[in-house]
């Protein structure tokens, strides 16, 4: 944890950070790419900073009500966001060395509820995986035609954790003592998503 720690402290006290945040050194054009979504050219400027893993959120997608309208507004600007931040890891030669996840806790029910929702839904759940060095260019497993359950290459989130941790130099069977001594493991499921690797 030391050795985190002094990164974290060397980003902040050293500058980058707050460098990072100045969002003026980007082109008019770039920062109009990202109109409505800079979090996303924050979080591409603080990668470039040597930030290690970075957070983002966007929108409530917990649309129990109003699902088609609110998806209306925000599916482009989601869509925009993660476009812009993939093509600049890219254009930048960042996409083999950072990882971009997109997801949820989980799905949304096949079906719409009586007030134009779409409510919790386990069985089923899309996560869109960039760069890292893994194999692109692929949709991996398949849902029945409503999206109700799996059908083929179900995968679970351990899973695609372990692939991600890899990519970041993290061993998926690490350990760790809990706060009694006892080990836990980082996941009890390791195997990786074979098709990305």
């Amino acid at each position: 944890m030391d050795e985190f720690r002094g990164r974290a402290f060397d980003i902040v006290l050293s500058g980058r950070a707050r460098k990072a945040l100045d969002l003026s050194d980007e082109t008019a054009a770039t920062r109009d790419r990202y109109k409505g979504v800079e979090k996303f050219l924050l979080a591409r400027r603080l990668v470039e900073a040597g930030v290690g893993a970075v957070t983002l959120d966007i929108g409530n997608w917990d649309t129990h009500f109003d699902n088609f309208k609110y998806l209306r507004e925000w599916l482009p600007r989601l869509d925009r966001a993660v476009t812009n931040l993939v093509q600049d890891l890219h254009d930048r030669g960042l996409d083999k060395d950072v990882v971009t996840v997109m997801w949820g806790e989980f799905g949304r029910t096949p079906k719409i509820n009586a007030r134009g929702g779409r409510d919790h839904w386990d069985p089923v759940m899309s996560t869109l995986i960039a760069g890292g060095g893994l194999r692109m260019g692929q949709a991996i497993g398949s849902t029945s035609s409503r999206a109700e359950v799996p059908r083929e290459r179900p995968y679970r989130v351990q899973q695609v954790l372990s692939t991600v941790y890899r990519v970041a130099g993290i061993d998926p069977a690490r350990t760790f003592l809990d706060g009694t001594g006892r080990p836990l493991a980082l996941l009890d499921h390791r195997e990786p998503v074979a098709e990305l690797l």
